[in-house]
């Protein structure tokens, strides 16, 4: 019956934050990345490690991480999913980091302010991703204007919002303002 009822509500959890990154992703002018994003989470190789691994507060692949080392979830989602900046870390090449096009970075956004939202409840208030991001920032492997304009999103948001940061017009000066010199 445990199981069952983890399963349920871990259930619930992906929908909701699904559903908050949908309607970010409205906003910043992707509505179709939010509709398909982390339809990975429903295959048996995330879901089914998620369930046996769920608190409700804390990501599932945390703690898988924390108590067998790895995450059979995690390295399934980041190879599925561009959104995610470590999809596009190849250590072959001279310059690992490739820079994660526009589209996919928006998603990224969203998908981080969607997951603190989700998982902070009540307690999440909009200074909340600038004080995660960085606290991971330094161990992020992504390209340094990528890591330098998420600070920069995060910042104002923490400032103005959500409504007032998180928009199409807004976002994709900010990304080619940043990606200049490339």
């Amino acid at each position: 019956m445990k199981y069952l009822k983890k399963f349920f509500k871990h259930l619930h959890t992906v929908n909701k934050h699904r559903f908050l990154v949908f309607k970010l992703c409205i906003k910043a002018g992707i509505p179709w990345r939010g509709f398909v994003h982390d339809l990975s989470k429903y295959s048996p190789t995330e879901f089914f490690e998620s369930v046996k691994y769920y608190t409700g507060d804390r990501s599932p692949i945390m703690l898988a991480k924390l108590d067998i080392g790895y995450s059979k979830a995690w390295l399934h989602h980041k190879g599925r999913n561009k959104h995610h900046y470590e999809y596009w870390y190849d250590y072959s090449l001279s310059k690992p980091e490739v820079v994660m096009p526009l589209k996919y970075f928006k998603e990224m956004v969203c998908d981080n302010l969607a997951a603190g939202i989700t998982y902070q409840g009540k307690n999440w208030s909009k200074e909340y991703q600038l004080s995660y991001w960085n606290k991971v920032k330094d161990n992020a492997r992504m390209d340094e204007r990528l890591k330098k304009l998420l600070t920069k999103i995060y910042t104002d948001i923490s400032i103005y919002g959500i409504n007032k940061v998180l928009n199409k017009k807004n976002l994709n000066t900010l990304y080619k303002e940043s990606m200049k010199g490339e």
